[in-house]
């Protein structure tokens, strides 16, 4: 079966950005007549039509805002949605929130229902904002949005978030810092979620930065809570990391349950960081040292821009907001007094109901 042509594909026929092409389909904006032209033929000659999803947005005026998370689990995505509603309702808006569970074949549909409910614009947080359907359909149809959280690294996509990349490999810096040498990462899936990866991507550019080995990747669901097995793995065989880095504070904690369930303890016997910076992390014992996003303000970042591409049709941008190190008691030096480098485990629930 033929896939339907996207707006990607026009871009990539006619040799311009997707931004040009919406401009083309949409009328938003000023186009040389040789790439209108180009797009076009583009159109024509891989059978592109847009649909009509959007069109009543151009004409409506609901002063409502629709919001697209992965989970209502995590409370990072709480703190965005606060810094959204926040700068919605000082300005009048009102807003229609939903979640995907981390699900990228829900988003699109989700998005059509927030759609349907005739929201002026959308702050979304997608799985992947590089290749994405539902973003592609956005761009055709000319419906205002702003990503949060995600870093799209072409196409002049609007967003609000952090360098990933640059802050994992800063946050991996300071545990070297501290002395450790020997990393593990606990990431959550990449496919679900492309901040994940770029968050790999830092792990790695610190470790070959210091010329230490490739740390070892666990790749987990994000609703990953019981992590004893695995990370019995890591801790067996061969000599043990000193460090696991977690791709997000709830991970995190997973972990620190799960070493605590081996017979491990944390920092004495590996240190976990975490990646988010949520407030319950630093409540709990040990607390957690994390890196942290300033998720209110990029929710209220995102808003401010939508609202301002709505009102006075401003151009897209891309924002990228500080991060911060928040050193807790889940990270020290790596401990002097550890038996060995292979640690003995206490037996998992599996492994003691097997033996």
């Amino acid at each position: 079966m033929r896939k339907t042509p996207t707006i990607r594909d026009v871009a990539r026929v006619a040799g311009v950005s997707i931004a040009t092409v919406s401009r083309v389909i949409n009328g938003t904006g000023p186009v040389a007549a040789d790439r209108a032209e180009a797009v076009r033929a583009a159109m024509v000659e891989i059978g592109f039509r847009p649909n009509a999803i959007g069109r009543q947005l151009k004409t409506s005026s609901s002063r409502t805002i629709g919001i697209l998370v992965p989970s209502l689990f995590n409370p990072v995505f709480a703190d965005s949605v606060q810094g959204c509603q926040e700068a919605a309702g000082a300005a009048g808006y009102a807003t229609l929130l939903a979640a995907t569970d981390y699900d990228p074949a829900r988003e699109r549909s989700a998005v059509e229902a927030l759609l349907a409910n005739r929201v002026e614009g959308l702050v979304l947080t997608v799985a992947d904002a590089a290749e994405n359907e539902t973003l592609e359909m956005l761009d055709a149809e000319g419906v205002p949005y702003v990503l949060v959280y995600n870093q799209p690294d072409a196409g002049g996509r609007p967003a609000v978030t952090i360098d990933n990349r640059r802050a994992m490999a800063d946050l991996v810096r300071y545990l070297i810092g501290l002395g450790h040498r020997r990393f593990a990462m606990i990431a959550g899936s990449f496919t679900a979620s492309d901040r994940s990866r770029l968050r790999f991507e830092g792990f790695a550019d610190a470790l070959r930065e210091a010329g230490l080995p490739p740390g070892l990747l666990l790749e987990v669901r994000f609703d990953d809570t019981e992590m004893a097995p695995l990370l019995a793995g890591l801790f067996s065989g061969r000599p043990a990391p000193t460090a696991l880095v977690c791709t997000t504070d709830l991970l995190a904690l997973a972990a620190i349950r799960s070493c605590r369930a081996l017979g491990l303890e944390v920092p004495r016997d590996v240190t976990v960081t975490g990646f988010d910076g949520i407030t319950l992390s630093a409540l709990t014992s040990p607390s957690l040292t994390s890196l942290v996003q300033p998720s209110h303000a990029m929710g209220h970042q995102a808003v401010a821009q939508l609202l301002g591409r709505l009102g006075a049709g401003a151009n897209p941008r891309q924002m990228i907001l500080p991060h911060q190190i928040r050193p807790g008691e889940s990270a020290a030096p790596p401990s002097s007094v550890r038996r060995a480098d292979v640690i003995p485990l206490r037996p998992t629930a599996t492994e003691g109901e097997s033996s």
